[in-house]
């Protein structure tokens, strides 16, 4: 069901709603850029009780946002289990949802939409619109801008909701901020130092060791600006140790970090470089200027969002091949000699700006408003 522009408002819901769902269950990155639709709501109605419906692994990003009421956290696998879904059913209909709006645009994110009972279900339309989700979701929009944050926001057009500013304000508690501050002291780390993030979820978005190894040696060399390198999981640790070995001295490798440690790590960094995964829309959320290595992926719709932030893409994928099968080629293109002109240019801007940079306790804006986790 289709609904017009001049529909939407007079429907009172709209207008007035009391309980919203946000359906978002992964990945990290993908939560980060459903943030806005989550602050935008908050902001337009204060009064309304707002849950999200995420998937376990990602739900330490979403703990103690001041714009969320409620988090309902599932396994990965719940569609596999009938008595997962069953609950999974009571406890969106005891929330009892007015209006959901499903981010993701897939099967499963449409159906635990559907299974809330709520007769106002607003999701993706067109090619976002994936898996048959268009049969479950009865307000389908057609995103009309580029980026995968305005075309979330596009989500909202129902309330009337257009053009509005784009907030993340990513929580950060002060256990996580500490954590990072001892890390840094550890390393030695007081001042200025770049963030070097070597993983991705896809072989065809990794940048090569060595290059790291490179940009390394050249940020302390010509800015005096140390790395400390991020990894996650054996495999990026044995990268993360290749980029160590390789760059004499100029980075530093981190210990395992959560994802709250990592956030507050980022608002600390004067740069982050990496690939187009969770940890560098998490950086350009907290407003560390990024700098984005992209392969198959579209940068236009997929990099690091604000104008502070910048994204190298030399190849673009063949439209015939699935992102997923993409060749290495497609990153490799970029070299080291390109991204350390880039980093030339975002330093010599952001130096200017302020010399010292100091470390500062960044902490989250909480409100004092009761939140609940499901």
């Amino acid at each position: 069901m289709l609904f017009r522009k001049k529909s939407y408002l007079s429907d009172n819901i709209f207008s007035r709603p009391k309980r919203i769902l946000i359906v978002r269950f992964s990945a990290v990155g993908d939560v980060v850029h459903t943030l806005p639709v989550l602050v935008t709501l908050r902001t337009r109605f204060p009064h309304a009780e707002i849950a999200w419906l995420v998937e376990e692994k990602n739900s330490k990003l979403l703990l103690g946002h001041w714009a969320l009421d409620r988090l309902i956290i599932v396994k990965k696998n719940w569609l596999k289990s009938r008595s997962e879904v069953t609950f999974l059913r009571k406890r969106l209909q005891m929330f009892a949802p007015d209006v959901t709006i499903d981010a993701q645009g897939l099967f499963k994110s449409a159906f635990a939409a559907w299974l809330s009972g709520a007769t106002h279900r607003i999701g993706f339309g067109g090619i976002d619109g994936r898996e048959g989700s268009q049969w479950f979701n009865n307000y389908r929009i057609v995103p009309n801008a580029e980026h995968v944050i305005d075309r979330n926001m596009c989500l909202l057009e129902p309330f009337g909701i257009c053009g509005s500013s784009i907030d993340f304000d990513l929580p950060e508690c002060e256990m996580d901020h500490r954590s990072a501050i001892q890390l840094l002291n550890h390393k030695g780390l007081h001042g200025h130092f770049a963030i070097l993030n070597v993983g991705a979820g896809w072989e065809s978005k990794r940048w090569r060791e060595e290059r790291y190894a490179e940009v390394a040696q050249y940020l302390l060399n010509q800015w005096n600006l140390p790395s400390l390198v991020l990894w996650a999981g054996n495999e990026e640790q044995k990268m993360a140790e290749t980029i160590i070995q390789t760059a004499n001295g100029t980075a530093y490798m981190a210990p395992p970090t959560t994802l709250g440690e990592l956030t507050a790590l980022a608002r600390m960094a004067t740069i982050f470089i990496g690939s187009d995964t969770g940890p560098l829309h998490i950086a350009a959320a907290v407003g560390t200027p990024c700098l984005g290595l992209y392969g198959p992926m579209p940068a236009k719709r997929n990099g690091p969002y604000g104008t502070q932030n910048r994204s190298i893409q030399k190849q673009t994928l063949d439209k015939r091949i699935h992102p997923h099968r993409a060749p290495r080629t497609l990153i490799d293109a970029i070299d080291s000699k390109t991204v350390c002109t880039i980093c030339d240019e975002m330093l010599s801007k952001i130096l200017t700006q302020d010399s010292s940079l100091p470390i500062q306790n960044i902490t989250a804006n909480h409100q004092t408003k009761k939140r609940k986790v499901a």
